[in-house]
């Protein structure tokens, strides 16, 4: 009687555990700060592509105050911010070879700090420390004309590779990305 109950009670907590697990993957979505992707198209079948989530400002003060000046910032929100290439690309005059990176910034006024990293897999504040890093990159710093509401990384085309763009409230930091 008891090895019933027993199992009974192992696979309702079963049942359950994987009921939250399909919930959380279809509702992704639904999140205050949903998933989004960006993709930079390079020519022959090469791309770069970032996956991120989307934060939104909610009238909230950005800059020194959700996201701190001067510290490592998970650049975005939710599971850490994934940065793929597909060819062998500079990222602000830093080699990156194809595969899967991790990316953070640490936002400053006038000076954006880019970090590519080895690790893979962290939540998104995890930081795994400048040991893991690829690339450190200096990021240009610009005002935009209007205020942004949602947290983007965009991708601008160009003959030699592109720029990648994060725009968020009223600041813009970029770093050109070159096809080798």
């Amino acid at each position: 009687m008891r090895k019933g109950i027993a199992t009974i009670s192992f696979l309702c907590l079963g049942l359950a555990l994987f009921a939250v697990a399909c919930y959380a993957q279809q509702d992704k979505s639904k999140r205050p700060s949903p998933p989004a992707q960006a993709t930079l198209e390079l020519g022959a079948g090469k791309s770069v592509t970032v996956d991120y989530s989307s934060p939104r400002a909610k009238g909230r003060k950005i800059y020194g105050d959700v996201v701190p000046l001067g510290k490592v910032w998970r650049t975005g929100a939710n599971e850490a911010t994934t940065f793929v290439t597909t060819a062998d690309i500079t990222v602000g005059g830093s080699a990156v070879s194809p595969g899967s990176y991790t990316i953070f910034t640490i936002p400053d006024k006038d000076k954006w700090t880019l970090i590519i990293s080895k690790k893979t897999g962290e939540w998104g504040t995890d930081y795994p420390g400048a040991s893991s890093d690829l690339a450190r990159v200096d990021m240009k710093v610009s005002s935009l004309p209007t205020p942004v509401e949602n947290f983007t990384i965009s991708f601008e085309k160009s003959a030699t590779g592109g720029t990648m763009s994060i725009d968020w409230e009223s600041t813009r930091a970029s770093v050109a990305i070159g096809k080798k």
